[in-house]
């Protein structure tokens, strides 16, 4: 089979696109303070089930909360807890699509994200970066997609007040995704 990246860039070999964790990074920045903190999680699954066009793809994806790293344990212990993901009480967070779209600057995955058991609406802004073979001869597609979400709207909404009415941890989180996903085989 011959993959022609360059055909279409709407174009998706139809099957099921597992998505492989270790060429993939789920990631997030979030203001505290002054600065910003990056963080990522580091387990997660999902795939792409594409009927042969990234306009009818439908993605599933499920990120293990309690695998948050932002490069400090004793915040990513806190970041565990009931003032923020309570990871004892609720699952994974999960995102599936409704739809995808054309946006202005490419496409938008429409769905649905859950936090915590509550449900709310997204939109990703992906970058489709193509189809080609790994070193394996597999088939794998990338790509890249992003967000930005109010963590108030899914109940992670602890904070510290500080002077001059700011606040520790900002309200906006940004979600980046680089996603490679190898399309199974006898498919």
């Amino acid at each position: 089979m011959s993959i022609d990246a360059t055909a279409t860039q709407q174009d998706l070999i139809a099957g099921t696109w597992v998505i492989d964790p270790s060429h993939s990074e789920v990631g997030f920045t979030v203001r505290h303070l002054m600065s910003k903190v990056r963080g990522q999680f580091e387990k997660f699954e999902g795939q792409i089930v594409s009927t042969g066009s990234l306009a009818d793809a439908k993605a599933t994806a499920s990120i293990d909360l309690a695998s948050v790293n932002t490069r400090d344990a004793q915040r990513d212990g806190h970041i565990r807890s009931g003032d923020f993901f309570d990871v004892e009480n609720h699952g994974p967070m999960t995102f599936t699509t409704t739809s995808v779209k054309q946006g202005d600057e490419g496409l938008v995955a429409v769905g649905e994200l859950t936090i915590k058991g509550i449900t709310n609406p997204v939109e990703l802004d992906v970058e489709f970066l193509g189809v080609d073979k790994d070193a394996y001869g597999n088939t794998v597609a990338g790509f890249e997609a992003s967000t930005q979400i109010s963590r108030k709207a899914w109940g992670v909404d602890f904070n510290v007040p500080l002077d001059g009415g700011k606040v520790l941890v900002g309200d906006k989180v940004s979600l980046v995704l680089t996603v490679q996903a190898r399309l199974q085989q006898g498919e």
